[in-house]
């Protein structure tokens, strides 16, 4: 076994970039199908609207859980053993999700989300995945250049729930069993992976810092917070945004235009993030989402026509882009490689318990906030304040803080 080590040209990284590019758009179409129908679904299924988006925020659980256990798989047995155990979630996911709204269960349904939670952990790790064989130049770009095959899963996911969703007599049904053949027929890509597994560490070799070491680094912890406050912003308006489009006397058909329009926005600025990041600094572009952030909840805010949706959606996913990939891309230059997996799996963990948090008060805000959905999307966009005062304050701080190459 021998140490990872990107080539001079990053021929191997291009390669892994290029598979991961495909897993990312097959594999990807699964997170907006969920984010679609999984409100909708519960709402169908569940004796109080206000759990309506309580499936979603079993996927986010599942994927905060699995967080750890997913990166120490990684870490003994290598990216691909990971994948391929977070493809098997998703397509158990997709069998007990529709066994679910077969029976008509809501406890069951709940279960497949569950598990669907395991492959939207597996499917966080492919951005760290594309930075491991590649070169420190490269290593922004082929971040960056992952996240853009969500292009294609923009576009997949939600045309795959229009002809789907009502395929059945019971709603939602057929899109669940496409689900199933999504994950079997994208977990053959894994096998083209060449990414070494990380060697064992011997007695004489560095261990790395513990984690609360890791958390007290400043870059460290302030990566953390706005990555995840850029993922819970995104998670909590998008839950919310089928149920307010719907809600506001619109059809399924315009939320999911809606919500094709924000994962396009997600993931089309991919291609240039990184060149952006490498060229203005990490700091500049993760401001500069947070910022986008803002203006999708003020855009939100003045109107429920669907062009102010289309507008408040496409910003959210800007802003979503440049927050969580500047995010990233600052927490991959703060460890050491033997700290990897201690370190990645830690990161997910955390912004996956906001992510949590964000969309069990996704539905609670959007349903249970005034009397109409109008006043229950404002509740919603209005709760969007105090996160980004937490992230932009603790950037501020960070850049303004005196330099400390031991801690920084």
């Amino acid at each position: 076994m021998t140490m990872i080590a990107a080539t001079p040209d990053d021929s191997q990284a291009k390669r892994n970039v290029a598979v991961l590019v495909a897993a990312q758009a097959i594999l990807g179409a699964q997170m907006p199908i969920m984010f679609i129908v999984g409100g909708l679904a519960g709402q169908s299924l569940a004796s109080n609207a206000c759990l309506a988006t309580l499936p979603i925020s079993l996927i986010v659980l599942g994927s905060m859980l699995a967080a750890t256990p997913i990166s120490a798989i990684m870490q003994r047995w290598g990216r691909r053993a990971g994948f391929l155990v977070g493809s098997t979630a998703g397509a158990a996911g997709g069998i007990i999700g529709a066994y679910g709204l077969y029976l008509g269960s809501f406890p069951v349904f709940l279960v497949g989300s569950f598990l669907t939670g395991i492959y939207m952990s597996a499917h966080g790790f492919y951005r760290f995945a594309a930075a491991d064989t590649a070169s420190d130049a490269f290593r922004p770009k082929a971040i960056s250049y992952v996240m853009a095959g969500g292009l294609a899963a923009a576009i997949i996911g939600p045309q795959i729930v229009k002809l789907t969703s009502q395929a059945y007599v019971i709603p939602f049904l057929g899109t669940y069993l496409a689900v199933i053949a999504i994950n079997v027929l994208g977990s053959a890509l894994f096998f083209f992976l060449d990414i070494p597994t990380p060697p064992k560490p011997t007695e004489d070799e560095p261990k790395g810092r513990k984690r609360l070491e890791l958390l007290k680094t400043p870059r460290i912890a302030v990566a953390i917070i706005c990555a995840m406050v850029s993922y819970a912003l995104m998670n909590l308006v998008m839950t919310s945004t089928p149920l307010a489009v719907v809600g506001c006397g619109y059809t399924e058909g315009d939320a999911a235009d809606i919500v094709t329009s924000h994962v396009l926005a997600m993931y089309i600025p991919s291609f240039f993030t990184g060149h952006l990041i490498t060229r203005f600094g990490v700091e500049k572009i993760v401001a500069l989402g947070l910022a986008i952030l803002g203006g999708a909840g003020l855009v939100a805010l003045q109107g429920v026509d669907l062009g102010n949706f289309f507008v408040a959606l496409i910003l959210l996913g800007i802003g979503w882009n440049f927050g969580f990939i500047g995010a990233t891309s600052m927490l991959a230059d703060s460890h050491e490689v033997h700290e990897r997996g201690r370190m990645q799996g830690l990161n997910d963990l955390m912004v996956f318990g906001g992510v949590t948090f964000a969309s069990l008060a996704s539905g609670g805000l959007m349903n249970c906030s005034g009397g109409s959905a109008v006043e229950g999307w404002t509740a919603v966009n209005l709760a969007m304040i105090p996160l980004l005062t937490l992230a932009g304050g603790a950037l501020l701080w960070l850049v303004l803080r005196p330099s400390d190459p031991q801690t920084a």
